[in-house]
């Protein structure tokens, strides 16, 4: 568990985000999106939300891996935070300059853990639900053991809203850092490189950015 905070140190142009990680992003928000739409307005047979639902768990599973293994910024430890940490970010958001940080912020890293938390959940216990149609059943429920299959329908049917509102706190977050400390977050999601300020790799710095002018 870190307890950094990147407050000094020269502004630095840096490749951020690897490619795998960028892919991933983007193809679990479609899927999300995706499985969302059609488990609230698709047809009633939803074979379609199954497979975007085995698109979401193998996505995570990604996910998983490459936080252990992946590149720098992308692994858990790198943004797990102490709490000394948490009490300083938060004490200094009202505050209209970009953060600058090194990867994802405390309060981004938060929402990462919430959302894989949320969607892998989401995901397992669809494998086992068992709807009052009959129909839309999950494959592994038939072997489940007693009880379980009801749980993990409840569970499945409770989350979708709680994962809306993670979705809808993330791009409030991201329209935040916009407006209010002129910080565009996007744009380094597509192209992996971003203004940041603390320590990096190396081989990870483009160039040296100039301190705008106060």
């Amino acid at each position: 568990m870190s307890d950094r905070s990147p407050e000094t140190g020269q502004l630095i142009r840096v490749r951020l985000w690897d490619p795998f990680l960028r892919v991933f992003h983007w193809a679990l928000a479609v899927c999300v999106l995706s499985a969302w739409v059609l488990g609230e307005f698709g047809p009633g047979i939803m074979t379609l939300h199954f497979y975007f639902g085995y698109a979401i768990l193998g996505l995570l599973a990604f996910r998983v891996l490459w936080g252990v293994i992946g590149a720098w910024p992308a692994r858990f430890w790198h943004f797990t935070y102490g709490p000394g940490t948490y009490l300083r970010y938060l004490s200094g958001i009202s505050r209209r300059s970009p953060s600058h940080w090194p990867g994802h912020n405390p309060l981004g890293a938060l929402s990462v853990y919430l959302l894989l938390g949320a969607l892998l959940l989401q995901g397992l216990t669809g494998l086992y639900t068992d709807p009052d149609d009959f129909i839309n059943v999950g494959p592994l429920a038939a072997g489940a053991p007693s009880g379980w299959v009801p749980l993990a329908t409840t569970i499945h049917q409770t989350l979708p809203p709680i994962i809306l509102l993670l979705v809808l706190l993330h791009l409030g977050a991201i329209l935040f850092y916009y407006l209010w400390k002129g910080e565009n977050l996007v744009p380094s999601m597509l192209h992996g490189r971003k203004v940041v300020r603390g320590e990096v790799p190396a081989e990870r710095v483009i160039e040296s950015v100039e301190e705008p002018a106060p």
